[in-house]
């Protein structure tokens, strides 16, 4: 009887859980310390200016579509939902803009992951990490000699990839980059995803294309 009771206590609880977060909406990725993480990615910069927008706010259910057609994947119906708020920092150096960072929650396989990137003003990636990442193998994703690969690379490298990726290519840049770990190698794919979603955020969001 007592087991009954404490499974049916689980199974509200749960539903509770899903709800409520359904309910308020999820939150979108931000830096834990903008200051601080600020100034270590851009040490030149002398400030930065922070802009909260939505899919929703910039073109709904039409957006969203074009996200998705770009992205080449559905959009999360929770993290990456029309009103999830997504936060931008744009870098100042005096009254000069030098550069961006945003984030995105990308699932992994073993929980979320919080994807960063710090892009210039052409949308090229100048530094990529992980905020927040849930795996036996964090520390091998979270090596800045592994992550490194990334920058340089911009959201035209990523649909070339998709474009090249039945077929070799001397200049698919990303096909070059392996995986870190054997065994939990869908993680990579799961990067490369969040990677992607991040910079087509940017594409639109900041640049207006």
């Amino acid at each position: 009887m007592k087991r009954n009771v404490l499974i049916s206590f689980i199974v509200i609880f749960t539903y509770t859980i899903i709800y409520a977060s359904n309910a308020f909406g999820a939150v979108a990725c931000t830096l834990n310390d903008p200051d601080r993480d600020i100034k270590s990615i851009f040490p030149q910069s002398t400030g930065y200016k922070t802009t909260i927008t939505s899919i929703k706010e910039k073109g709904g259910d039409k957006l969203a579509k074009e996200i998705e057609k770009s992205l080449g994947d559905k959009l999360d119906p929770i993290f990456e939902a029309n009103d999830v708020p997504h936060t931008f920092y744009t870098v100042l150096k005096g009254k000069g803009i030098i550069g961006y960072v945003h984030g995105v929650n990308q699932k992994g396989m073993y929980g979320g992951m919080q994807i960063i990137l710090a892009i210039d003003t052409k949308g090229k990636i100048l530094k990529f990490y992980y905020q927040k990442m849930t795996s036996p193998d964090a520390n091998k994703f979270k090596d800045e000699k592994w992550t490194s690969q990334f920058n340089g690379l911009t959201l035209a490298d990523f649909y070339h990839h998709d474009a090249m990726k039945n077929e070799e290519c001397s200049e698919d840049k990303i096909a070059k980059i392996k995986s870190p770990s054997d065994k939990n190698s869908k993680d990579f794919v799961h990067t490369l995803r969040g990677i992607k979603m991040n910079l087509i955020l940017c594409d639109k969001f900041i640049f207006n294309k």
